[in-house]
């Protein structure tokens, strides 16, 4: 075998080793969230979503293989405006072997503040969105280590029929958000965390119930390769539970403020 030929095999040796190891890691999951909704006043409203996420695992493709996630979290939701929502929450999540966590579980307390600012513009409704989370997850020596996350939304909202989301109306929306975060030894060194982009469809089944199906998809780039999550979501929102209370100020709604 000639210098040339041995020169070019290890080429070709390299490059599948390297492919192989930048190769991207695929994930398919079921996402699930049910949220209530309450209006207290004008301007105040109170909202408590519950969550649950299944995904696959690299040698069964199933969505279903294995729950990885539950959360609860209580949110406060304040309106100074119709173009402004200011948000703050606190939450219990339960992870169990989350791929991009660094251990098999993680349970995490996690708060946030975030801001959401609309533009309407007749039938069509743009939102922009930031928020600040602060993350405690539990590391393997059992101390809860300290990950800030930020995060960048825009979504688009389309009813289509009328100008709002009231009973038998179908909307349609979409929306991407990136992900930034300091470093930490149980969720990895990079700053850039991830990008979701989410595309779907809405039924408002009442004047108080709405269902969401939609397809998620999450890049994250890490050293040399990249994780892939493609999920499948379900959302169910009650936008005005324990109804039977005294009714409260009743609060225009604007886009799907009801839902973050």
């Amino acid at each position: 075998m000639g210098l040339a030929t041995k020169y070019m095999s290890c080429l070709i040796l390299l490059f599948a080793i390297t492919n192989s190891i930048a190769q991207d890691t695929k994930y398919n999951q079921f996402w699930s969230e049910y949220a209530f909704t309450r209006d207290l006043s004008e301007t105040w409203a109170l909202e408590a979503d519950i969550g649950l996420t299944s995904s696959s695992v690299p040698l069964n493709n199933n969505p279903f293989y294995g729950i990885i996630q539950f959360y609860f979290r209580g949110w406060a939701h304040y309106f100074p405006n119709e173009k402004w929502k200011l948000s703050v929450f606190y939450a219990y999540y339960y992870n169990k072997n989350v791929p991009e966590l660094s251990q098999r579980k993680a349970p995490e307390f996690r708060s946030a503040i975030q801001a959401t600012y609309y533009i309407l513009r007749g039938r069509s409704k743009l939102s922009t969105r930031l928020r600040i989370e602060d993350r405690h997850l539990q590391n393997e020596a059992l101390f809860f280590e300290a990950v800030q996350r930020f995060r960048i939304q825009a979504k688009y909202v389309y009813p289509f029929k009328g100008q709002t989301i009231k009973k038998d109306v179908l909307y349609g929306f979409a929306s991407d958000e990136l992900f930034f975060k300091t470093k930490s030894d149980i969720s990895g060194p990079d700053n850039f965390d991830r990008n979701r982009f989410t595309i779907g469809l809405g039924y408002a089944l009442t004047e108080s119930i709405q269902m969401e199906l939609s397809y998620a998809n999450e890049v994250l780039p890490r050293d040399l390769r990249k994780e892939i999550f493609n999920a499948v979501q379900v959302n169910v929102i009650f936008t005005d539970f324990l109804a039977s209370m005294k009714k409260a100020p009743e609060r225009e709604k604007r886009a799907i403020d009801d839902t973050h």
